[in-house]
């Protein structure tokens, strides 16, 4: 009896990712990273303000969107300000222009006649279950969708957010900034406690994790030997970047806060640790983060969260950095879709 031909793998279909961004500096590279990723396509992008202005963030986009040859990519112009109070623009880390005034040409693209939340709706609507959100900025224009659509969650593959803190961490350890929470606590609420059908469909990754995935200068210097419209544009970029970590760590590096959370939507196996459980948005009167409601050593924490619990979320706490970081350089410095 002969024995049953091998089973026929099919690769699993290509990530359909909806970037929604306040393109930045680390914005700019992780939109560059994922149009090069051969594990998904850039299937629209939703822009809103923070690193810099809301225009300022669609100009960005749309240069990358060019640069990558993803011209045709439909863009949209969302949220300007938070849901209350002002907006926080963070020029003194990417630049009055978001992209370190580097000169660019940038000029005013041309939008869809949806708005960031609007867009968000109609497609999680027009295909339920086939599109990725990569949240990369605060998360206005995703809670403004939630009020057009409650069930906006349900409807989207997954969501990944570059925010949050994680779970509480050990004593002593000392934490960077949560800023695309705190630019809008309200919005992050929103979209924790918004009806998902499971834990793992919304994912963190945050600060705690981003923060030990760094660039240093030899893997800079690397993209500019490249020889590549991609690569030059990144270490320029990295060097508009370093200019500000040099005065938090004394060295010409950057983290990859952005990069990473588009290398983990279109690279889950690049994660190799997680916790899950209750999420909150906590203030303690100076900082706000979101976290998963979870000691070190897996129990609840003392301080009580000022709203309701939210339902169960992930959040990433380890990833291979060596893994990452290749694919990372690799994809910015060939400057080629793959």
């Amino acid at each position: 009896m002969s024995a049953d031909p091998p089973p026929v793998l099919v690769p699993p279909a290509r990530r359909q990712v909806i970037v929604d961004t306040d393109t930045g500096l680390d914005d700019a590279l992780a939109l560059l990273h994922l149009a090069g990723s051969p594990h998904a396509d850039v299937a629209a992008v939703t822009t809103v303000y923070g690193n810099c202005v809301v225009q300022d963030s669609a100009r960005n986009a749309a240069h990358v969107l060019r640069l990558a040859g993803l011209a045709d990519v439909p863009l949209s112009l969302g949220a300007a300000g938070p849901l209350e109070g002002e907006a926080h623009i963070a020029g003194y880390v990417h630049g009055g222009d978001g992209l370190g005034d580097l000169g660019l040409d940038r000029p005013d693209p041309e939008v869809t006649q949806r708005t960031s939340a609007e867009q968000l709706v109609h497609l999680a609507n027009s295909a339920p279950g086939r599109y990725d959100l990569l949240a990369l900025g605060p998360l206005t224009n995703v809670a403004l969708a939630l009020r057009l659509d409650p069930l906006l969650l349900t409807k989207l593959r997954s969501v990944v957010v570059m925010g949050g803190s994680g779970p509480y961490r050990p004593l002593g350890e000392v934490l960077m900034v949560d800023a695309n929470v705190q630019n809008d606590p309200a919005a992050a609420r929103e979209l924790l406690a918004a009806p998902r059908p499971a834990a793992d469909t919304l994912t963190l990754v945050g600060v705690d994790v981003t923060a030990t995935v760094v660039l240093d200068e030899a893997m800079v210097e690397s993209l500019r030997r490249a020889g590549t419209a991609w690569g030059d544009f990144a270490a320029a970029t990295l060097d508009a970047y370093a200019d500000f970590y040099a005065h938090e760590w004394g060295r010409r590096v950057s983290p990859v806060h952005d990069g990473l959370a588009a290398g983990v939507l279109a690279r889950p196996e690049l994660v190799t640790a997680t916790v899950s459980g209750p999420g909150a948005v906590m203030s303690n009167g100076f900082a706000t983060r979101a976290r998963v409601l979870r000691l070190p050593d897996g129990t609840p924490p003392a301080v009580r969260p000022e709203h309701p619990p939210m339902p169960a979320l992930t959040a990433v706490t380890a990833v291979d950095r060596a893994a990452f970081l290749a694919d990372f350089v690799t994809s910015l410095a060939e400057g080629v879709r793959r």
